[in-house]
């Protein structure tokens, strides 16, 4: 089975990216009379969100595993030992 071309893999690429540009344009508001500082750290979060969805998933199988060799080697300690 022949691999996926360059250009599939770039069109991919540049379909996600604009995904990803018009979730973060926002038009800008109208000037109120209270200041208020821009909550960027919505957008980094949402920016994260996306390269690292799997990451989590990930992170608890891998502590699930760790957890059940170390489980196992404690039991056959006390059974061997």
């Amino acid at each position: 089975m022949p691999k996926k071309s360059h250009r599939t893999k770039a069109k991919h690429r540049a379909k996600l990216a604009r995904k990803i540009q018009k979730e973060n344009f926002q038009l800008p508001k109208p000037a109120t009379t209270q200041s208020q500082l821009p909550n960027k750290t919505s957008s980094v979060n949402r920016k994260l969100d996306v390269r690292h969805q799997y990451l989590i998933p990930e992170l608890r199988r891998i502590g699930i595993l760790a957890g059940a060799m170390i489980t196992t080697l404690i039991v056959l300690s006390f059974i061997l030992g």
